[in-house]
């Protein structure tokens, strides 16, 4: 094999092109972009040494630009004639197509060339149900043979003798007729388009449609019994040069995806819990939805998206407003001067962060580009060429200034309207709530919450104390436990037993789950050293033999929180004042607060990791 120097060097320096592109186009992914151009390098520049296909998954949550990042590499690559699509399901009505070989033999991916298939979504594709059941499956099987090998077996033997069996049929039936005289007789001697695209596909043929199409039927028969005397037709088609990427969604390893309609949490808190997945947890995500053998098949290049932080929304908001820039100064002829409340603006009520950019764009969309006409028109037709926009958010008006006139329109976020509205009286008490989850992690951990709120986006009033990650022992379990059943009791301690909500329901349930693992599950109790939570018939335990233990457990837990909450009743107050008027506190407010009362407390940053110092422990 003679390699083409100056070729490899004109394609490395447009895969290199290629990664420029890619990080001036995506904000927030530039090590994906990285990993991705290192692990396509060999398939781009010297696919003819490769023996098997390069196979790389994309995992992350929606919104990060998994699926757009794969297209926008085909274009630059440009490899569109060479791509293909695919979405696979176990579903009849999603597809006409039953394997991957079909879709492409009808792509024509068919010739053991360089080319790339996406198969996205495959979350999908499942094997396993989530009780463990295998799931029945009749379409795509050759998607894991694929994986396998890169060779796909063909399966036409019986489809080519069908046909010629067919015609034969045809032909003898044509005679027949003939013979008795019947008016009705096929003598069109071509093929028709329906055969010749079939021949097509069971042949392997580079030659056009059309001019298969053109060929006499008996010529073509005579072509197809020389291609089975070669036998070349049945061998297995080689994808060895193609590069599969595998890209979707694992709400088994991104837990917090599910989080779709939350815009309160600080995305950097979700960014560094997506940072601590690896390919350990991915690939444990995978063995939930499909078979070992299969999960092995995925091989071991996975590229794990992180959601995006705080600065990358930002990031992404500034670069859409100076796109609208852009745009307005070529089209109109019009500067425009974008004040950065409207930055804060959109931010506030377009970041989901779990959903990624798209609810970004929308909200640029609603927010800016709609109001932005009306203050278009008011410049083009007095002939300003200045326009600035402002949003005080006392006023909730989006104001435009434009020469020396001022417009106003009335503004208020969606998001923001729903945080608003909001009662006073139901603030305090969320406030309350919160606050004594707050007081009681900050006694038991030491820590100041990474995120306090009593205010958020929702149609009903809530709020969240955002705890860090706790390595659970003995002791955290029943530090846990406290902390959830710390909220309710704030409320009887503040307002009175009577008064008390029944918004501590959720917080109670999480609490009973781990004081029944600490007994059932974990054996932390002397009394009870058999593991009462099997629930297979043969091993199956009785629970109601650890009840009382339970009770009891979560009874002196209960009497522990009270009490120390009481303790510090002038910090549980002053700060639940403070969240209902504000709304949220950050961490370093929440240690400010603690140590006016003498509560010395820790700020840890996003993804800490609270755990015994088991090093120093072994050491001594």
């Amino acid at each position: 094999m003679i390699i083409d120097k100056e070729e490899i060097r004109k394609k490395k320096k447009k895969l290199d092109d290629c990664t420029a592109f890619l990080k001036k186009e995506f904000i927030g992914i530039d090590k994906i972009i990285d990993d991705l151009m290192e692990y396509i390098q060999i398939w781009y520049l010297m696919p003819e040494i490769l023996t098997r296909p390069v196979v790389i998954n994309l995992w992350g949550m929606t919104g990060v630009g998994k699926t757009d990042l794969v297209r926008k590499t085909v274009r630059f690559l440009e490899f569109q004639n060479r791509f293909v699509e695919i979405e696979l399901s176990n579903s009849d009505e999603t597809s006409w197509s039953k394997s991957v070989s079909d879709i492409f033999q009808s792509n024509r991916l068919n010739d053991e060339k360089p080319s790339i298939v996406l198969f996205d979504e495959i979350q999908r594709f499942n094997t396993i149900d989530p009780d463990g059941t295998p799931v029945p499956q009749t379409k795509f099987t050759d998607f894991w043979e694929l994986l396998s090998d890169g060779r796909l077996s063909k399966r036409e033997r019986d489809d080519l003798e069908h046909y010629l069996f067919s015609y034969l049929l045809r032909k003898k039936e044509n005679e027949r007729r003939k013979t008795s005289g019947e008016t009705e007789v096929d003598e069109n001697p071509y093929l028709n388009l329906w055969d010749a695209k079939e021949l097509k596909k069971y042949l392997s043929m580079e030659d056009d449609v059309m001019s298969i199409i053109d060929m006499k039927e008996e010529d073509m028969i005579k072509l197809i019994l020389k291609k089975q005397k070669e036998k070349k037709i049945y061998e297995p088609v080689d994808y060895s040069k193609m590069l599969i990427i595998i890209s979707g969604n694992l709400d088994e390893a991104f837990q917090m995806s599910r989080e779709t309609s939350e815009a309160d949490i600080d995305a950097n808190i979700y960014h560094a819990f997506t940072k601590k997945i690896t390919v350990v947890d991915i690939k444990n995500a995978l063995s939930r939805k499909f078979r070992p053998e299969q999960v092995a098949r995925f091989g071991n290049i996975h590229l794990i998206y992180f959601s995006l932080k705080t600065e990358d929304f930002q990031e992404l908001i500034q670069r859409e407003i100076n796109n609208l820039k852009t745009k307005t100064k070529t089209k109109f002829g019009i500067s425009l001067k974008i004040n950065k409340s409207i930055n804060e603006l959109i931010y506030r009520n377009g970041v989901f962060p779990v959903q990624g950019v798209r609810p970004v764009f929308s909200s640029v969309v609603d927010i800016l580009d709609t109001n932005l006409s009306k203050f278009l028109f008011e410049a083009v037709i007095n002939d300003d060429k200045t326009i600035e926009i402002d949003y005080p958010v006392k006023q909730k008006t989006i104001t435009g200034k434009i020469g020396n006139r001022i417009i106003k329109i009335p503004y208020t976020g969606r998001i923001d309207k729903i945080r608003q509205s909001n009662q006073q009286d139901a603030v305090a008490n969320i406030s309350v709530h919160e606050c004594g989850h707050a007081v009681s992690y900050m006694l038991y951990t030491g820590f100041a919450p990474l995120q306090l709120k009593s205010k958020v986006a929702s149609s009903y009033a809530a709020g969240f104390t955002f705890p860090h990650q706790i390595h659970d022992t003995k002791e955290s379990l029943l530090d846990r436990i406290k902390i959830y059943l710390a909220g309710g009791i704030a409320e009887e301690i503040v307002f009175g037993e009577n008064n008390a909500s029944i918004g501590r329901s959720h917080d109670r349930e999480q609490a009973t789950m781990l004081a029944t693992d600490y007994v059932r599950k974990y054996g932390f109790d002397e009394e009870y050293q058999a593991t009462y939570s099997l629930e297979e018939y043969p091993h199956r335990m009785q629970h109601d033999i650890t009840d009382k233990k339970i009770e009891r457990l979560m009874q002196d837990l209960a009497k522990k929180t009270k009490e120390d909450l009481i303790l510090h009743l002038d910090l549980l107050k002053d700060m639940s004042i403070e969240l209902s008027k504000k709304g949220s506190m950050s961490p370093n407010e929440i240690y400010l607060a603690a140590k006016k009362h003498r509560l010395e407390v820790n700020i840890k940053e996003e993804g800490y990791l609270h755990i015994a110092e088991y090093h120093k422990m072994l050491g001594q």
